[in-house]
């Protein structure tokens, strides 16, 4: 969902950035699922900082599936959230399903543990959907068969069902947390070896994909002699696009008559700090 990333990279957006006081775009109300692309370990990174920006900063339930095990926060995490509470965390859930059939399981599952519970979850995440997609090892797209693409779109549609049940059932029950959002994370093939943002249109599975997902986050390294020189360890360029951000964008265009951005830069200094830029 866009408004728990534009919250990330507003929450942790540089010092610079803040002092301009900068105005983002909020997304359309309707839109509330969201694909990161791109390269695994940085994504795991971002969709590890909207689970706990979403359970510290908005008090939400988070339900995290991942092949995974998540031991403990990433080091780069823990630098941007040194004081993060314990009660915090106990907001996430954390749930390993080892392949595809476990995953549509468990998706399935929430019609009905969500009849008892008294907190659904307003924010759904899957990390590395491409692993659950390609079995053992997978992230590799080569000889893609249909059998991927129809599973893509089976899994897919059942994930923005069930976001539609919780965010039905959070409404309800007069919850402020309502909409439930969904977050996806998925690496093609082609990103492991070109940029992102030009090689993932090529991915049949990401074609599947980008019709249940509102909005798509797109990570793309930059390999600049500018980012080098500027002593940081990594720098990303964020791409945000979809039917979600032109709605957005067209609702404030009728407003002010400007264009709600669409760009933001992500650096990784060397002690693990990670900051937001608006470009």
């Amino acid at each position: 969902m866009t408004d728990i990333l534009t919250l990330v990279f507003k929450t942790f957006m540089s010092q610079t950035d803040l002092r301009k006081d900068l105005k983002v775009t909020p997304p359309s109300p309707s839109t509330c699922s969201a694909l990161v692309v791109g390269d695994q370990s940085i994504s795991r990174s971002v969709l590890l900082l909207a689970a706990v920006t979403a359970a510290s900063e908005m008090g939400m339930k988070v339900l995290f599936f991942t092949q995974t095990q998540i031991q403990s926060l990433p080091a780069s995490l823990q630098k941007c959230v040194p004081s993060l509470s314990p009660e915090c965390l106990k907001k996430i859930k954390f749930s390993y399903p080892r392949t595809v059939e476990e995953l549509l399981q468990q998706v399935a599952s929430l019609h009905e543990s969500t009849n008892t519970s008294p907190t659904p979850p307003s924010l759904i995440i899957v990390d590395r959907l491409e692993g659950f997609l390609c079995g053992p090892g997978g992230g590799s797209h080569g000889g893609v068969h249909p059998g991927e693409q129809s599973c893509a779109a089976h899994l897919s549609a059942l994930l923005c069902d069930s976001a539609a049940f919780l965010t039905h059932l959070l409404k309800q029950r007069s919850s402020s947390l309502a909409p439930c959002r969904l977050i996806v994370s998925f690496q093609s093939e082609e990103d492991t070896g070109q940029t992102s943002h030009e090689a993932s249109a090529t991915d049949p599975i990401l074609d599947v994909l980008d019709r249940y997902f509102q909005v798509r986050c797109t990570l793309d390294r930059d390999r600049s002699y500018e980012a080098a020189a500027a002593g940081l360890q990594e720098a990303w360029h964020i791409y945000l696009s979809g039917t979600g951000i032109t709605e957005a964008s067209s609702a404030k265009d009728l407003k002010d008559g400007s264009g709600g951005p669409q760009e933001w830069q992500l650096f990784i200094f060397p002690d693990g700090l990670m900051e937001f830029r608006l470009v």
